[in-house]
């Protein structure tokens, strides 16, 4: 492996009431994050090859992490989303080499399919900072359900020298949903729209 991970952590989160409802089934999120060493921090560099490599290791090891955590198979799998925080001795393009070029095809292995595109957010953080992490179907990005995130945080990380890169995999939309549109069962996944 490319990338020096310092640690990965897991999350599930489960809802089994809302409003005084029940859930039945809950609806369950969970995500994967993993700790890497910048290896541009502090420094320039034009090339960023290296972080896009990385980024691509790290989405089917996340995303793979993230389906086991659900217990569940790929293709069970509903939406999906990626988010990466660079600690202060980094910069935001660091982010953006490690989530776009290359960890998107890995992590719709690890989903199966994944024709929509993956919500993505980066920013510059500091130890203990909470970084969020957009959702949506990982097939159609019209079924308005499945809009969503979910928070990560980590008293530890990132430290100035290194960059939080997360993935978050669910089994369901939003518990309740009802703003209208496409519907995760009238899914098509066609065109990654609906």
């Amino acid at each position: 492996m490319k990338a020096k991970i310092r640690k990965i952590v897991v999350n599930i989160e489960e809802t089994h009431r809302e409003i005084g409802r029940d859930i039945s089934p809950a609806t369950r999120k969970a995500v994967a994050v993993a700790v890497i060493e910048n290896p541009f921090a502090g420094v320039y560099q034009e090339d960023l090859t290296a972080l896009m490599e990385i980024g691509a290791e790290l989405g089917g090891l996340l995303g793979e992490k993230c389906v086991a955590a659900l217990g569940i198979k790929p293709a069970d799998a509903e939406s999906y989303g990626k988010s990466a925080m660079v600690g202060e001795n980094g910069e935001l393009e660091h982010a953006a080499a490690l989530l776009h070029p290359k960890l998107g095809a890995p992590l719709r292995s690890a989903v199966e399919k994944g024709a929509a595109l993956v919500p993505s957010s980066k920013k510059m953080g500091s130890p203990g900072q909470v970084l969020d992490v957009p959702l949506g179907h990982k097939d159609a990005a019209y079924v308005r359900s499945h809009f969503d995130g979910i928070e990560v945080c980590l008293n530890d990380a990132p430290r100035a020298n290194e960059i939080m890169v997360a993935v978050a995999v669910t089994d369901s939309g939003r518990p309740l949903p009802r703003v209208g549109g496409l519907g995760h069962s009238d899914a098509k996944g066609e065109d990654g729209l609906r």
